[in-house]
């Protein structure tokens, strides 16, 4: 069980969602990781190109400052970690179940938050907007591709997410050693 909380570390160093466009204007793609605290450009300039195309579709811009869930998910997966931890020094069973409940709901929480924020974002556009597509909205997919008028949209876990599934596997894992015992 300690394996499993300490995978969750790995989510202070790396990003655990990506979102990708490609359009004719940007061949080579843009792109944005998300991270438990930021959110970054897949290069450079990436956050900025989009936070213009955001601006001609009346989109908002995209500033970390905007999302409190920045300043919480460091504190939430600290605590998973300690929690963890608390179960694999005790050998308690039910802590451990109790934690994988836990990451579940935190996991089913997140898609939720991601699904609203995409949702604000596509669906409240300025009316002073250079660019208006009657009836047309741009909330990016939650998991998947979507065709947003010549912009190809994806949306996947990404590299931080394979040790938020190790973690959950490994505590299973140890859930079901224990239950044996």
């Amino acid at each position: 069980m300690v394996l499993a909380a300490l995978m969750l570390v790995a989510l202070y160093y790396m990003p655990f969602w990506t979102i990708s466009m490609t359009a004719p204007q940007y061949p080579g793609g843009i792109g944005m990781y998300i991270h438990i605290d930021n959110v970054t450009g897949h290069n450079r300039h990436d956050l900025q190109n989009i936070n213009i195309l955001n601006h001609y579709i009346g989109m908002a811009e995209i500033h970390k400052e905007d999302f409190p869930e920045f300043e919480i998910m460091p504190w939430v997966i600290g605590i998973m970690i300690g929690f963890g931890i608390l179960a694999a020094i005790t050998g308690s069973y039910k802590l451990v179940i109790t934690w994988l409940v836990l990451m579940v709901i935190i996991g089913i929480g997140g898609l939720i938050d991601f699904y609203m924020w995409g949702y604000d974002y596509g669906h409240n556009l300025s009316p002073d907007a250079p660019i208006k597509v009657p009836g047309m909205s741009y909330q990016p997919p939650l998991i998947g591709c979507k065709q947003l008028l010549n912009i190809n949209a994806c949306s996947w876990p990404y590299t931080g997410s394979i040790f938020i599934g190790l973690s959950m596997l490994f505590a299973g894992a140890s859930a079901w050693y224990r239950k044996k015992q």
